[in-house]
């Protein structure tokens, strides 16, 4: 209770981030919890601390009484004087009590429920600073790589968060010491603390990366309508601006196509298709099977979204795409079932 536990507590705040106050109160609650043990648990122990004065208060609160009835509780009115003269039955008296007087154990006690009020309150901390990246775009830094699962744990702020293989990029190799970006996916309280969901496949990440990068949709010039991604080969993004002065497209890719480079770079040499969005289901799916060229979309039905992309027959494979990712992706990006037939209307097997 001396000058080194209020630097320690200092020391707490800027290495943890920790705010004092949260621990002089868990502090002062396990002091109290303490020593009511010698009092048989009644609430008649209190504790103040006052960190300007560098000063702890510990004190049990008694009833003055002419005749005792709770010996825990209770003090007799000379008692009481012989602690403060102005003592009257009927009224209260602060007994100060010395912590060393606490004993062993219940020292011991306190101890443990301080560690566990910090605890606490770093996992709460922890908790607060994740939330605030929550489906946010973060740079992390790789500690280790687990050589068994593959795993990598990755440093974010003062926290660490495990990025599981099958969040990973396929073939995508992380070095220890290097720096990447992730995608914070959820953050959700469990019992050992709060738990961060982290990937590095999922299109959230993609739709991030534009943002950085495209000051036009990080202003809401341009909006992202949507992101089909499958990760390390082939991401879909559909892109529209309510300007008509702005080519959503063009902004996207930007000047020499930097913006486009910077992210598939970020992304480990991902192919990306922007596509102009289009409330016409027949203009966006056309869009979606870049790049392919597309003759025509017919609409089968409305209801299920099905619809039948009309391409040239030297186009085919192309818009199908390798095991039929191209259309694939385009049906995730537009949320329509895609049937390419090619122009001869000879492949319409395949």
């Amino acid at each position: 209770m001396s000058k080194e536990f209020f630097e320690a507590v200092k020391m707490l705040e800027s290495e943890k981030g920790i705010p004092a106050d949260y621990l002089y109160e868990r502090i002062s609650n396990a002091i109290v919890v303490a020593a009511k043990h010698d009092y048989n648990g009644k609430d008649i122990v209190f504790c103040d601390i006052d960190p300007e004065k560098q000063k702890i208060k510990v004190y049990v609160r008694k009833n003055v009484v002419e005749e005792i009835e709770d010996e825990d509780a209770d003090i007799l009115l000379e008692d009481a004087q012989a602690i403060r003269k102005s003592a009257k039955v009927g009224k209260t008296i602060d007994i100060p009590l010395k912590t060393k007087d606490f004993g062993r154990i219940v020292a011991q006690t306190a101890k443990h429920v301080i560690r566990q009020g910090i605890r606490e309150a770093e996992r709460g901390q922890m908790l607060k600073e994740f939330q605030s990246k929550n489906q946010e775009l973060v740079s992390a830094k790789v500690v280790r790589i687990d050589p068994v699962t593959g795993s990598a744990t990755l440093e974010i702020g003062k926290s660490e968060a495990v990025l599981p293989k099958s969040e990973q990029v396929p073939g995508e190799v992380l070095v220890e010491d290097s720096t990447i970006k992730i995608f914070v996916v959820d953050v959700k309280e469990s019992g050992k603390g709060p738990k961060i969901m982290i990937s590095r496949t999922h299109p959230g990440l993609v739709r991030r990366l534009f943002e950085t990068e495209v000051p036009e949709i990080f202003d809401g010039t341009i909006e992202i309508k949507s992101v089909s991604r499958e990760a390390g080969s082939r991401t879909k993004i559909a892109v529209y601006s309510k300007d008509e002065d702005v080519d959503p497209v063009g902004s996207c890719i930007g000047p020499r196509g930097q913006r486009v480079s910077n992210i598939v770079e970020a992304l480990g040499g991902e192919k990306i298709d922007i596509v102009k969005y289009s409330e016409n289901p027949e203009e966006f799916v056309s869009a979606s099977l870049a790049p392919s060229d597309v003759i025509s979309v017919e609409i089968l039905d409305d209801e299920i979204k099905s619809c039948r992309a009309t391409v040239p027959d030297d186009q085919l494979s192309l818009a199908i795409g390798n095991k039929g990712q191209n259309v694939r992706l385009a049906a995730k990006l537009t949320g329509w079932k895609i049937d390419i037939k090619p122009e001869s209307g000879f492949y319409e097997a395949e």
